[in-house]
């Protein structure tokens, strides 16, 4: 009978542990959990804030009495494993109650620590009573009492990634007054700066105070004061900065470390010691499309790595293909999703690529919810292999990110991607979704059917007086266009061409660069060469622009926004 010790519970180390124990009933298994839950629904954390969880009860999923019950299963906690000595094969355990230390010897050890929230210790007042950090049950339940019993009226979320979009939103929902601070110059970084302004638009639409390019350098017990000097009045902060990985245990242990922090592991999830296995937040994961080392906090990923190791533990072959990435997140009225890489990631790699940038409807327009859905597909060049997507939308962003994601993991190209058949009815979709639309796009592009370029060079070619048309009908034109363009409707195209310049570069677009394509399509066939289309045109155009011009004061590029 072999001696298997887990320290940490929740995606990771309690899977394994369940896993392990369906496939051997022999195994003595003890989980260690150094806090008062092994179990619980730390992504559903945040929404107890908001109410949509009413008790924080509800995200215990399994208590130790359970464990016992159901798996034969050891579960201790509120105990602590201090160090491990490998070459005794056994671990110091701390009784956090009474603070008394025992022994425990293993056959396999199982890291499963964690990853831990970061406090910057150079910001002064981070160990302020009114400061949180969101991990666990416990967290978020004396954030709410507190920000509940204190009467507090305006909170200060700082970062803005997953955590600190979730707080932000549900703390509004609790009636709060929030400000979200990011210090780089735009919130969720799996989404590029392009696709993130709708979310931007979102959150000042819903009355958060987003200020992005401004670092936390202090904390008072009634406000925040920002690099820039600027000051914010909070009696609450949330600190959701980022996540490092908990490895402290591994390293006094004298385990490898990876280049990220992250505790090295193989193909199989043990670390340099054979007889320790680890999985989850604290470990270093392979990238399957960078070909480099990350780390990846999410849940899914864990799980799988837990499967995994219980898996080889009973010589179970595995194939571990790496991450990708795939991610989504609700912001109030939007949701947006993300898989693979994004134009930075890309960059940084050093992949070659192009962007098809789409936004077509998620359903048929005449259906009722049909929302347009702003949608951005990621292709290496000359190959077509898919490297990413992101979506933004009020529909099902996630349905379509599934698909790019199970594509990437099929080493997927832009004709798979255009000949994928997928589920149709008016109440879901679009006979051609939007997948299927973005591949036929990404396809134009990779055959040199037409140019493009990108919401970000709008704003250079209004001002450089670039020649801009615009194939939108009159009455569209009249409500919101960009300053410069010449409104020549597609429903009089064929009679006006003439009007259209053949020696210097013209620049076309229209709602969402579909019929802009079209009159593109319609020149290039009577000898315009020199034509771009305008990615995203207005509407994307709109939505790029808005937030810095609301935010910064500048000179707006539009006459009006258009946002749809």
């Amino acid at each position: 009978m072999k001696r298997v010790l887990v320290v940490g519970g929740v995606a990771g180390g309690a899977s394994v542990a369940a896993r392990l124990r369906r496939l051997d009933e022999s195994a003595d298994i003890t989980i260690f959990e150094r806090g008062p839950h092994v179990s619980f629904s730390n992504c559903a954390l945040p929404y107890y804030l908001g109410g949509d969880i009413e008790e924080s009860s509800q995200l215990v999923l399994m208590s130790p009495e359970k464990f016992k019950k159901q798996y034969n299963i050891d579960v201790r906690t509120g105990q602590e494993v201090l160090s491990i000595d490998r070459s005794a094969k056994t671990v110091q355990v701390k009784k956090v109650e009474d603070g008394s230390v025992y022994t425990e010897g293993y056959d396999i050890l199982v890291l499963s620590p964690g990853a831990r929230p970061i406090v910057p210790a150079s910001i002064q007042g981070t160990d302020l009573p009114h400061v949180f950090t969101i991990r666990n049950v416990v967290d978020i339940a004396a954030l709410k009492d507190y920000v509940v019993n204190q009467n507090v009226e305006r909170v200060a979320v700082i970062g803005g990634g997953f955590i600190g979009l979730e707080a932000a939103e549900n703390l509004r929902k609790l009636g709060k007054e929030v400000s979200l601070v990011e210090a780089a110059d735009q919130i969720m970084a799996p989404l590029d700066y392009d696709m993130v302004q709708m979310l931007h638009k979102e959150l000042l639409d819903n009355g958060v105070e987003l200020v992005v390019g401004d670092a936390l350098s202090q904390i008072s017990p009634d406000r925040i004061i920002l690099a820039s000097g600027r000051e914010i009045a909070a009696q609450a902060v949330v600190l959701a900065i980022g996540v490092a990985p908990e490895n402290g245990l591994a390293k006094d242990a004298g385990l490898e470390l990876g280049v990220t922090g992250g505790i090295k592991v193989n193909h199989h999830y043990q670390t340099s010691d054979p007889a320790i296995y680890a999985v989850g937040d604290a470990i270093e994961v392979y990238h399957r499309l960078t070909h480099k080392p990350t780390r990846l906090a999410l849940a899914g990923p864990a799980q799988r790595q837990a499967r995994a190791a219980a898996d080889h533990m009973c010589g179970i072959p595995h194939n571990n293909r790496g991450v990708i990435g795939s991610c989504v997140v609700r912001v109030f009225g939007l949701n947006a999703a993300a898989t693979g890489l994004n134009e930075k990631t890309a960059q940084a790699a050093g992949i070659p690529y192009d962007v098809a940038y789409v936004i077509p409807s998620d359903r048929p327009s005449l259906m009722p919810g049909a929302h347009p859905m702003h949608f951005k597909l990621l292709f290496e060049v000359p190959t077509g292999r898919i490297l990413g997507a992101q979506a933004v939308g009020a529909g099902s962003v996630d349905k379509r990110i599934d698909v790019i994601a199970t594509l990437i993991s099929m080493g997927g190209d832009l004709e798979d991607l255009k000949e994928e058949e997928l589920c149709y009815s008016p109440l879901f979709g679009t006979a051609k979704d939007v997948v299927n639309v973005a591949a036929l796009v990404g396809l134009n592009l990779l055959y040199g059917k037409f140019r493009q370029v990108s919401v970000s060079q709008a704003r250079s070619l209004v001002e450089s007086g670039a020649y801009i048309v615009d194939v939108r009908e009159e009455h569209e034109f009249q409500a919101g266009h960009l300053k410069g363009a010449v409104n020549i409707p597609l429903s009089q195209f064929r009679q006006r061409m003439a009007e259209i310049p053949k020696d210097r570069p013209v620049y076309l677009h229209c709602r969402t660069s579909q019929r802009s394509y079209n009159a593109i399509m319609a020149l290039q066939h009577e000898g315009w060469t020199n034509l771009y289309n305008m990615a995203g045109s207005i509407s994307g155009i709109s939505l790029y622009e808005y937030f810095n011009d609301v935010t910064q004061g500048r000179e707006p590029i539009v006459t009006a926004y258009t946002f749809r």
